[in-house]
């Protein structure tokens, strides 16, 4: 496994090394910026118990993240939404 070096746009409390949060975890930034909502929802689920997760979702916020997920939440156009729709078109439902 090789290391990698990973910048944030919030510091990081001295007492937490960054290489513990699963967002830094080298394989992490696929599912962090998938296409794919169920890679996003898995995202989301790292985020759980994160001591940064507040100042995550709030510096994605106000630097209006283009997208991906921060701070436990899905962001498109820099905005949370809800959930992350497929690519292409949705299914026709069976009359």
């Amino acid at each position: 496994m090789t290391s990698s070096t990973f910048t944030t746009a919030f510091p990081f409390p001295t007492a937490l090394a960054a290489d513990l949060l699963p967002c830094h975890e080298p394989e992490a930034a696929d599912l962090f910026f998938s296409e794919r909502p169920a890679d996003l929802e898995q995202a989301k689920v790292l985020c759980t118990g994160c001591p940064l997760l507040e100042e995550c979702r709030r510096g994605a916020l106000e630097r209006s993240e283009p997208w991906g997920v921060w701070g436990g939440a899905i962001f498109d156009a820099g905005r949370i939404i809800a959930v992350k729709r497929g690519r292409g078109r949705p299914r026709k439902n069976a009359a």
